[in-house]
């Protein structure tokens, strides 16, 4: 019986320490900032972009339709191989911004 309950105790740190795992792999938010969010003028809610800098900028665009978007559509943040092991806003938007296929 104690191997049971020893097994048990052990699979349940183990699932533990994968979801803990999991959140911190995720990352944290970029910071606008930052200096590669600055170079590449990241707003989080890219409906602050400078229209006058960015012309090009449309308000239909935001970083979950931008082909680099690493998650679904609607989630609320994702990574970006831009920041490396940081997240942006899927309201976000950047100046190296590309339509999603």
């Amino acid at each position: 019986m104690s191997n049971r309950r020893e097994f048990i105790i052990q699979c349940s740190f183990a699932t533990g320490a994968l979801a803990t795992t999991s959140v911190f792999a995720q990352g944290a938010m970029v910071d606008e900032k930052d200096a590669q969010a600055t170079a590449l003028a990241y707003k989080a809610d890219g409906t602050k972009t400078d229209k006058v800098k960015f012309p090009k900028y449309a308000d239909t665009q935001n970083c979950s339709n931008c082909a680099l978007y690493q998650g679904k559509a609607d989630a609320k943040a994702a990574g970006c191989p831009l920041f490396a092991g940081k997240q942006v806003a899927g309201k976000g938007w950047c100046s190296a911004w590309v339509k999603k296929a």
